[in-house]
């Protein structure tokens, strides 16, 4: 697809990196020429400078002959305007980055009327992944399908525990019938594994399961499922927000440090369910005195990744809490990913995922498309969610008489509301939806299953 990129920030440079990665011809354009030369050096990706809202720029670009724009600005009402220039100019598809919760309620008429394919707050978008890893706190990462009917949740072999040394064979029989793992990435080796492989401590495994399933899961394979009832948050710019009122709503009680005292009077209006606190996150005595020694969950949000990471550290030191670290810029994801900093909630590759989902579903305006997309593990594995509307080359044939592609997965399929954890004599059916695990990138229909 040809795509235009208007405005290369944190989310605007993510996004060019993972769609060139999916072979999409990329235009991005920007005012700011240092980035811009920054950009055309690490992507293989036009630049062009300039007004994004001025119609002869997005012409230059090749707005007329595109399939798609995104902007993504740091200003709403700028991608907004592009958007609509856009859309008057050709007939692409636009993305709009819409982060101001003064529109929160506006989406659908501006998604109406301004003709948007669709809009994304990457704010928002992490505060509800935020809300499910508070919903359920054994796990440190949870991927959602059939509009939250099945979960992928990521979980760490602990020592001795029932599933320390357990031949996945025995998987269903001895900890849960209704549930799969899908990967296991044991060190530096990720493995999409076979009924034979055998877990060991320490392991990160990702095992895709229905909600009615959840407990029986936990319990049986020896983590803790204690229930979250109060939420301490570091930092309380608009993701604190989103998420405030999300748990509010959940009836989970909220505590908000905010150094900035007009931002504290602010929430302290918007959000008259939770407790906000005006003083230094970072202060060790304040926190010990606002009880995060006795908090269930610590949520770091504030601008700055280094304190966030800090926070997320020292809170780990208190037994039995959860953290959640948000990272905004730091690369080195696999440093991060050995320190103790609990879970780890990064807006911009969130944002991306929902964008590449779009894509690929675009790529296949018919059969089976995209529904869900998620990366994991340094974007090494895939899962995804297909929508079957169509018979295939792998509708009606059992599991297995397919010749599928090798570390590829079928973890579940969804028929009728139920979760079917397939065997090689169950089929796929028009209807269903099907989720996929694979170390293989890039597939857009059912079909790109098979080699």
């Amino acid at each position: 697809m040809n795509i235009i990129i208007a405005g290369c920030g944190k989310l605007g440079f993510t996004l060019a990196e993972q769609l060139c990665e999916e072979n999409h011809d990329v235009v991005v354009i920007d005012k700011n020429q240092y980035i811009l030369d920054e950009v055309s050096e690490m992507l293989d990706v036009q630049v062009l400078r300039g007004n994004c809202t001025i119609y002869h720029v997005l012409k230059e670009a090749g707005v007329e002959q595109c399939d798609l724009v995104i902007a993504s600005t740091g200003q709403d009402e700028v991608n907004l305007l592009t958007c609509l220039i856009a859309k008057q100019a050709s007939d692409c598809g636009t993305i709009a980055r819409v982060r101001n919760p003064e529109y929160v309620n506006e989406i659908p008429f501006l998604k109406n009327e301004l003709g948007l394919a669709m809009t994304i707050n990457p704010e928002r978008a992490a505060a509800a992944e935020i809300l499910k890893l508070i919903q359920i706190p054994s796990a440190s990462e949870i991927d959602s399908f059939a509009k939250g009917k099945v979960n992928v949740v990521r979980v760490q072999v602990l020592p001795n525990s029932p599933l320390d040394h357990l031949t996945l064979l025995d998987f269903h029989s001895k900890i849960c019938q209704n549930a799969l793992v899908c990967v296991v990435k044991r060190e530096k080796e990720t493995v999409i594994p076979k009924g034979d492989f055998h877990l060991q401590a320490n392991d990160i495994i990702y095992v895709a399961l229905s909600i009615s399933s959840m407990n029986e899961f936990f319990k049986r394979s020896g983590l803790k499922y204690k229930q979250i009832k109060d939420v301490m948050i570091a930092g309380g710019g608009t993701i604190a927000y989103y998420l405030a009122k999300q748990l509010a709503e959940a009836r989970i009680s909220v505590k908000i440090i905010e150094q900035d005292e007009e931002r504290c009077k602010q929430l302290s209006e918007l959000l008259p369910s939770a407790i906000i606190i005006h003083g230094d996150a970072s202060d060790r005595q304040l926190l010990l005195e606002e009880g995060i020694e006795h908090t269930d969950a610590f949520v770091t949000l504030t601008g700055f990744d280094e304190e966030n990471i800090i926070l997320s550290l020292y809170a780990r030191k208190q037994q039995g809490v959860k953290c959640i670290t948000k990272i905004n810029k730091i690369a080195f994801n696999d440093v991060i990913s050995e320190l103790e900093v609990g879970s780890i909630v990064c807006p911009k590759y969130i944002t991306a995922e929902y964008i590449i989902r779009h894509v690929r579903s675009a790529q296949n305006t018919k059969g089976s498309n995209v529904e869900t997309l998620y990366r994991m593990l340094d974007n090494k594995v895939e899962s995804m969610e297909f929508s079957i509307k169509e018979n295939s080359k792998v509708t009606g044939v059992p599991l297995m008489k397919l010749d599928l592609k090798p570390n590829l997965l079928i973890a579940g399929i969804i028929r009728n509301t139920a979760l079917i954890i397939p065997t090689g004599k169950d089929s796929i059916q028009t209807g269903d939806t099907v989720i996929i695990v694979t170390v293989n990138r890039g597939l857009k229909d059912i079909t790109d299953i098979l080699k």
